[in-house]
């Protein structure tokens, strides 16, 4: 062997004996789920063809948590097809092997941390798996490569590319924009028999009741009043909202909601308007197709063109009746037409309009867009009526007062140069 290559071998091998000592380090400290005892929801969407399975995931060191889902599609080959995989407990992968199919190929469709952070130990469980990953993978606040994570990839994703080994079964679409500090990276992905559009944190919808997953104990937690809670909610953070308790001792329905809305309204807004009593934030989003504010605040909005022909190729191109994104509910009846309305917001004359990003002051009405009027006709002029002239449908507004705290925030990023101007 040329000494050249012996010497990136070595390094190779120390490289996987780190991470792997940095696994186990993560396992006793929490950062992974140390058992099976948190893989609680593993589902069929589609009977022999698809398969979700979950995992909890915290903001931080928090309570404020949801789910975090892995998509296995069975190929025609026999193997499976493994989706933003998640932490690989013995439970997780128990649930695997009752699939009765190898892992054929691992697939990271975002440069995201929190999607990022298990295709190494996961792929060390499938050596024989062959990792793809999405393109110009980079890290904050310190840039590393993908092999100090211990991915070590096979095929990187290019935009439209069809000569992937699952080509004929599976689509996909990379989306790609700078946000200042690095690209923002997402790959969509089209299972065309079943007619299945999977995304990772592109689009999602909020679920009335919290996941199965969640922990009571957190419900009551986050139902209960905390510093964050008094300092936003002023003169009345002495009042207990819909009859919870200040302190809550136990998983009522009326803590539960309580408990959940504030989590949801914390993940999708970090600062919501109203922590206190977030009723009516949470009825605005909550069972609709919608971008998360987060990203399409600090992303989507500030690259409109690129945003809009990503979606605009995919709703051309793909004639889906679902969707699974890596958070929230799954599957979620939706078609292109409910794509374009989620994302409705890059479609607006930002310019001409002086308007921020998602508040009433878009349309100088309630809370939530419906109906006729002003939208309608954006869409009509840029030919998205729909078929046979059809209204096109509308999206989700984000109020004004939840949405405010991340507008600051992106002006401030915006003159920080972190984001796009």
């Amino acid at each position: 062997m040329p000494s050249g290559s012996l010497s990136a071998a070595v390094a190779t091998s120390r490289v996987r004996e780190r991470l792997a000592r940095q696994e186990r380090k993560q396992q006793l400290q929490g950062q992974q789920p140390p058992s099976g005892k948190q893989d609680r929801i593993y589902f069929n969407v589609e009977k022999g063809s698809i398969w979700v399975f979950e995992q909890p995931q915290s903001l931080g060191f928090s309570n404020v948590t949801t789910n975090c889902r892995m998509t296995v599609v069975k190929l025609k080959s026999g193997g499976l097809w493994v989706h933003a995989p998640i932490a690989p407990t013995k439970e997780c992968l128990r649930m695997l092997k009752e699939l009765g199919a190898p892992v054929e190929y691992i697939v990271l469709p975002t440069f995201a941390y929190e999607h990022k952070i298990f295709v190494g130990p996961f792929s060390r469980r499938f050596p024989k798996a062959k990792v793809w990953v999405a393109p110009s993978q980079w890290s904050w606040p310190i840039n590393m490569p993908a092999q100090l994570f211990g991915i070590f990839p096979k095929g990187v994703l290019k935009d439209d590319e069809t000569a992937t080994p699952w080509g004929d079964e599976i689509e996909h679409k990379v989306f790609k924009s700078s946000v200042g500090i690095g690209p923002y990276i997402e790959v969509a992905f089209f299972h065309k028999r079943t007619r299945t559009l999977l995304v990772t944190d592109a689009v999602v919808s909020v679920p009335e009741a919290p996941p199965e997953l969640v922990k009571p104990e957190d419900l009551v937690s986050a139902a209960a009043s905390n510093f964050f809670v008094r300092v936003l909610a002023g003169d009345l953070a002495d009042e207990p909202v819909r009859g919870v308790p200040l302190k809550p001792t136990e998983l009522t329905p009326a803590v539960r909601d309580l408990g959940w809305q504030r989590m949801a309204l914390q993940i999708l807004y970090i600062v919501p308007g109203d922590l206190r009593d977030p009723l009516r934030g949470f009825r605005a989003i909550a069972n609709r197709l919608i971008v998360s504010p987060i990203v399409a605040t600090l992303v989507f909005s500030t690259s409109p063109a690129d945003s809009r022909r990503w979606v605009e190729s995919i709703c051309r191109d793909w004639n889906f009746r679902q969707i699974i994104p890596a958070h929230f509910s799954a599957p979620i009846p939706a078609t292109p037409a409910d794509l374009r309305a989620a994302f409705s917001f890059v479609f607006y004359d930002q310019q001409q309009q002086g308007r921020r990003l998602g508040t009433q002051e878009h349309l100088g009405n309630g809370s939530v867009a419906g109906g006729g009027g002003l939208l309608s006709g954006w869409f009509a002029r840029l030919g998205l009526g729909g078929s046979g002239g059809a209204a096109a449908k509308q999206g989700v507004v984000y109020p004004e007062e939840d949405i405010r705290a991340l507008n600051s925030a992106k002006e401030f990023l915006k003159s920080a140069g972190v984001v796009n101007k």
